[in-house]
């Protein structure tokens, strides 16, 4: 044996201890969990805190913990004996994610002998043929009976065992140093993708548009590759930042809705986030999309508005044809705070409004997405279009006073077809150096390029907004 051989086969006895020196395995499964604690972020990201009870053998001890996520991030894993932390030292980490499929199993017996199970219709009985594997391309076996060679054959394939290096589900195997012969109770944290979690508002506007009733959801998606059971949960709304990098993707009942008479979720301010802890125990299922109220609130104010909005390149260009009819668009508005009955912070999710019709049954009149919202601010949800509200525009005058300085004067009109009186805002957005020069009603200027209008007009009446404007840039 050359120098360098020798020095090869030393390589592979230190970093295959299991192999060379028949090195004790023990197994840990889901049996074994004492707690488990599920932290969900918003962003498809699932922090995991698994403890066990173990009773390790005393020495090198190779474990093997199973019913982890398929989906996990194997640098981020944690491991540390909450009983004897001095006792235990992990020398090595592995992560076993070639899973068995029926595929996978033919291909590992290309080579071997394999049993072929098959009926017989003639006599009615079943026999064996033992038969070679020689290939498995496309899942399109080729045998070697009796010296013949067969392109599939029927009946069923009977393997003599699982290859060792294909196991059932995904495994974290450990080289533990381990000191002591007593249990431990081992903390294993990682993070895992394919878990996330959302939240989802319903309004309901009572008659008058004056209040509401609101409930908040939140749904937690799990497709991580394992069950939870009877995990504490707790759900973190905020933007985490994540560094990128090159993932690999491995392939491996929605509850009813249920009244809740108190909060469900503890709220806290956490870092720069904000953590909501439901106060029970739930099993997240693998493959199961689960919906738990977070917020119940009756009887919120609220504001109902009605905005116009314009656009910046009406004041630098003349326009012979008629301007399109715009939008009265609609939105419903409320104080995030206590004194009107809400004040959790809200995360970010997509608010879904209902209100009564004349036989009282609820209708949908529209949704909106509301980003993540503090104590003490205003929520802002934009429901619809007006039906029986008409804003059209006209340019009454356009002059050209240089090459960069432009005089207009705009006519806007509001019609009301509904049966009680309405009030607008219209919101004029402006650029560069501007000036009013005249117009027929009170302005408010909201920064430095945003004039704000409001306008109360009559049932089947038509009120008129004009002003002349000065922009230069």
């Amino acid at each position: 044996m050359t120098i360098k051989n020798r020095c090869l086969t030393f390589a592979l006895i230190l970093i295959f201890p299991m192999t060379i020196f028949g090195l004790i395995e023990q197994t840990s499964t889901a049996a074994d969990q004492e707690n488990v604690e599920v932290t969900v972020y918003n962003s498809n990201l699932g922090l995991i805190e698994d403890v066990r009870e173990i009773a390790l053998e005393k020495g090198r001890v190779a474990l093997k913990f199973m019913d982890v996520a398929s989906s996990i991030n194997t640098r981020s894993v944690h491991i540390k004996s909450l009983s004897y932390p001095d006792k235990l030292r992990v020398l090595e980490q592995n992560y076993e994610y070639d899973l068995m499929s029926p595929s996978k199993l033919m291909d590992k017996y290309v080579g071997k002998e394999v049993k072929l199970l098959r009926y017989n219709e003639f006599k009615d009985t079943t026999e064996i043929v033992t038969a070679t594997l020689l290939s498995n391309n496309n899942n399109q076996p080729i045998y070697k009976i009796d010296n013949e060679i067969y392109l599939g054959y029927g009946g069923r394939v009977i393997l003599p065992e699982i290859p060792e290096d294909l196991i059932a589900r995904p495994t974290l195997v450990w080289l533990l140093e381990n000191g002591t012969n007593k249990k431990h109770k081992i903390q294993v944290s990682y993070l895992t993708n394919d878990i996330n979690w959302s939240a989802d508002y319903v309004m309901v506007v009572r008659k008058g548009n004056k209040s509401c009733d609101l409930n908040g959801w939140v749904t937690i998606n799990n497709r991580g590759g394992t069950a939870y059971k009877d995990a504490k949960l707790k759900l973190v709304a905020g933007e985490v930042h994540r560094a990128e990098e090159e993932r690999f993707d491995r392939i491996y009942a929605k509850a009813e809705l249920a009244e809740a008479a108190s909060p469900q979720f503890k709220e806290e301010g956490f870092f720069e986030y904000h953590i909501y802890t439901l106060n029970r125990r739930s099993t997240l299922k693998n493959n199961q999309e689960k919906q738990i109220q977070l917020l119940e609130a009756n009887n919120v104010s609220i504001k109902k508005e009605l905005i116009v909005y314009g656009y910046q390149g009406y004041f630098t260009r003349r326009y012979t044809e008629k301007i399109p009819k715009q939008d009265v668009n609609v939105f419903i508005s409320f104080m995030n705070s206590k004194d009107n009955k809400m004040g959790m912070p809200l995360p970010e999710g997509i608010i879904r409004l209902y209100t009564p019709d004349e036989e009282n049954t609820l209708q949908f009149i529209g949704e909106d997405r509301i980003e993540h919202t503090p104590i003490d601010e205003e929520v802002r949800v934009k429901v619809g279009k007006a039906f029986d509200v008409v804003c059209e525009r006209r340019q009454t005058d356009f002059e050209r006073i240089s090459d960069k300085t432009y005089e207009t004067e705009w006519e806007i009109a509001f019609r009301n077809h509904k049966k009680e009186d309405v009030k607008i805002s219209l919101i004029e957005p402006l650029f560069g150096d501007w000036e009013i020069i005249k117009s027929t009603h009170n302005y408010e200027k909201i920064d430095a390029q945003t004039i704000h209008f409001d306008v109360t007009v009559p049932t089947g009446k038509e009120v008129k907004i004009t002003y002349r404007v000065r922009v230069s840039w």
